[in-house]
């Protein structure tokens, strides 16, 4: 898979949110923000996410991915400016 797949099926299947994936081929890491994170932990935000692409990696298309998940506040706070 590629950075570009792998967004792909989070925007898709995540409505309202921006996914930014970096990765080699095998290993990625992705950078998910979404206002349905709002209110949830750390773990129910990675498991929304987790949820977008988990046939894949059930199917081992996938093999590793690392998330990074934030609301648009906490996303706007990382990088004031907006040149993330």
């Amino acid at each position: 898979m590629q950075p570009e797949d792998i967004k792909h099926l989070i925007e898709a299947k995540l409505p309202d949110c921006q996914a930014f994936v970096e990765g080699d081929g095998a290993h990625f890491t992705a950078f998910v923000v979404s206002p349905v994170f709002a209110g949830k932990s750390r773990l129910q935000k990675q498991q929304i996410v987790y949820d977008t692409v988990r046939t894949e990696l059930l199917d081992g298309t996938l093999h590793a991915l690392s998330l990074k998940t934030f609301t648009p506040e906490e996303w706007d706070k990382l990088d004031p400016e907006g040149e993330k």
